[in-house]
């Protein structure tokens, strides 16, 4: 493998720990991390752990990734622990999600959907939606998006490079490289292109080039992060999941964190205390951390992660990583992994483009390892169920990769004390899904569904 080669190759760790593989092709892959020298694979890992090796969250996460990638990651690391204390950009921020993006989103008390959970009694939680699909173009996505578009900027950067599943992250950094007159090419697997055109559409309409890759979103991010790495020294790899090598996933999350941070403070005002729930769908985990990090500390908040269990866990046809991966490196960091036993990725599915990523983010990795966090499924047929449910309930369109989060208060519900507060984050709007919802047929085999 060269050295200027990304190859996003998923490594199994052995019982001896060692971090080098033997490929099929009898090439000898080694990664190296800059960040340890060794790890303790089964090691119960405090939390304080995470506060003195940044980029590290346990065993997980890292720099695995070729030498000529390390200065640039350190240069973008500097970069990023500057804004966070430059009170010129801060200030830049808050201005553009605000006026620009059109923070704070609601916090929605779904009255009809709450009725829907009562029992016999008229007893049960009461559901809250986070109105992550009110902002400027319809997601989450754009809180992170204009905030690296900013950095990018500030680093004399001129040229934006990113990758997309359901579209959501590339219409988001299309629409942050147009106000910031930055050149933007988004990579989009060719399936998700025929599935999310209107997204496509949109990208171009904002000015950017879009590229078609074959296969998924995991082959986009691969081809992405090949057209960086040819031209390091004007673009930036604009990075939407808490994936890949330090400091990618705590830019993204912490970028993401305002949701949790507007949540507790109007949940605060609703009712005068804490959520008791947060329910989340998991692709890779940006919506799902960017509403539960506020909360990582306060032990009296649940917190509930919803993978995508596809056509069912024992099909083949899902992107549960948590629920059936293992660990090993992928995309320059260790985290749970979908992959078989010569470490090689298996392809994930959803109905929701945007879960369709063979991974999750090296803290969603230790979230789990560490049981603070919990984690379920839910199958293509609930998550339809649930975008229609809302529909009908509330007037509001979610975004398939939201309606997991939806999905799973089927099996939350009844299981909770009259009066538990619960905070959905609906991370996107479902217009770009409508199509699909409209066309799926229920209870069929794989090969029988329309998209």
């Amino acid at each position: 493998m060269g050295t200027a080669s990304f190859v996003p190759m998923a490594v199994i760790l052995p019982d001896d720990q060692t971090l080098t593989k033997n490929l099929p092709d009898s090439a000898s892959l080694t990664l190296k991390n800059p960040q340890t020298q060794s790890f303790v694979v089964n090691k119960p890992v405090e939390r304080k752990e995470m506060n003195y090796n940044p980029g590290k969250f346990g065993r997980f996460g890292g720099k695995y990734v070729p030498e000529t990638l390390i200065t640039c990651l350190d240069k973008l690391e500097a970069e990023f622990n500057l804004v966070l204390h430059d009170s010129q950009f801060q200030e830049e921020l808050r201005t553009a999600l605000r006026d620009y993006i059109g923070r704070e989103t609601p916090l929605y008390f779904a009255e009809r959907l709450t009725n829907h959970y009562q029992n016999s009694n008229g007893e049960g939680p009461e559901i809250y939606l986070k109105r992550e699909d009110l902002n400027h173009v319809g997601a989450h996505k754009i809180n992170n998006a204009i905030a690296q578009a900013m950095i990018a900027k500030r680093m004399g950067r001129t040229s934006i490079v990113a990758a997309t599943g359901a579209g959501q992250h590339g219409v988001a950094t299309a629409a942050a490289c147009a106000k910031l007159d930055l050149e933007c090419t988004i990579y989009m697997g060719a399936t998700d292109m025929e599935k999310q055109s209107s997204n496509v559409l949109l990208m171009k309409l904002l000015g950017a080039q879009v590229k078609s890759v074959e296969g998924s979103f995991k082959d986009a991010s691969s081809e992405a992060i090949r057209g960086w790495v040819g031209n390091l020294e004007t673009s930036y790899y604009l990075t939407g999941t808490v994936v890949g090598p330090h400091p990618c996933p705590s830019m993204v999350r912490e970028f993401q964190s305002v949701i949790g941070k507007e949540t507790r403070r109007q949940a605060m005002e609703k009712w005068g205390g804490k959520p008791d729930v947060l329910v989340a769908c998991i692709g890779s985990g940006s919506n799902a951390l960017g509403l539960f990090h506020e909360f990582i500390n306060d032990q009296d908040v649940r917190l509930i992660g919803v993978e995508a269990a596809g056509f069912g866990l024992d099909s083949g046809k899902h992107a549960a990583t948590i629920a059936r991966g293992d660990v090993g490196v992928y995309h320059g960091a260790m985290s749970y992994l979908l992959q078989d036993e010569e470490g090689q990725i298996l392809g994930p599915h959803s109905i929701g483009v945007g879960l369709e990523y063979p991974g999750v983010g090296p803290e969603v990795s230790f979230l789990k390892e560490t049981g603070r966090a919990e984690f379920y499924t839910a199958t293509d047929q609930e998550a339809v169920d649930a975008y229609r449910r809302l529909c009908k309930l509330e007037g509001i369109i979610p975004a398939l990769e939201a309606s997991h989060a939806l999905a799973f208060l089927e099996k939350l519900c009844p299981t909770l004390a009259n009066g538990t507060k619960v905070v959905v984050n609906i991370s996107g709007r479902g217009d770009k899904d409508a199509d699909i919802v409209f066309q799926f047929k229920h209870d069929l085999t794989p090969c029988e569904i329309v998209y």
